[in-house]
């Protein structure tokens, strides 16, 4: 895609876990060109527009709904027991992500975020993984996904699935570097190295 600037939405949803939305959305709001120029916009999305209460009763106000949503170029689908237990179920939100893959550039998930996109048939045939916990889940209930043990993130081409929580900040770096180079990746792992361990990925 030709652009100077990706569109990164960040889906929200009651009892999603914190670190799995925030770990992405620091990464790619501090990525920064050489130029100065950031080369991300990060804005995020619930189904409704309203106040998100997270895990642990951490409460967010997402930018944007379903309705009124600009286009964006990379999605990432968060996890938390809203995700497992809720967001599974609806029906509104497994007809988005089906319509939205067609629309994005990367449609991504972190931890068990995996579940909704193999409920949403969007992991058919494709390697994928989830959180460690989670992986029987994946596998029983989704024959159809090849799913991958042991590994941070799976790189599909237009779906990247993350493990639990913090591999999702391993996974955006992955992202980082595909789109921009290793150099950029490097500098941005830099200016969060108090707060990342960036593995090289």
């Amino acid at each position: 895609m030709n652009t100077n600037q990706w569109q990164v939405g960040i889906f929200l949803f009651d009892d999603v876990e914190v670190l799995d939305f925030a770990g992405p959305f620091e990464v790619f709001s501090v990525t920064t060109l050489e130029n100065g120029d950031k080369p991300f916009v990060v804005k995020t999305i619930s189904e409704k527009g309203n106040l998100i209460v997270a895990r642990n009763g951490l409460k967010v106000q997402p930018d944007y709904n379903f309705d009124n949503m600009p286009r964006f170029d990379i999605l990432i689908i968060p996890g938390g027991l809203g995700a497992r237990e809720r967001e599974i179920h609806n029906e509104s939100v497994l007809t988005w992500l089906e319509n939205e893959v067609n629309n994005v550039q990367l449609m991504t998930s972190v931890c068990t975020g995996a579940l909704l996109l193999a409920k949403a048939g969007l992991l058919k045939g494709k390697m994928a993984t989830t959180h460690w916990a989670s992986l029987n889940r994946l596998e029983s209930e989704f024959s159809e996904v090849k799913v991958q043990r042991e590994v941070k993130f799976v790189d599909e081409g237009n779906i990247v699935t993350s493990a639990g929580i913090s591999a999702g900040i391993d996974m955006s770096f992955h992202i980082v570097k595909r789109l921009l180079g290793s150099g950029i990746a490097q500098t941005t792992a830099s200016i969060r190295s108090k707060s990342f361990l960036f593995t090289g990925h």
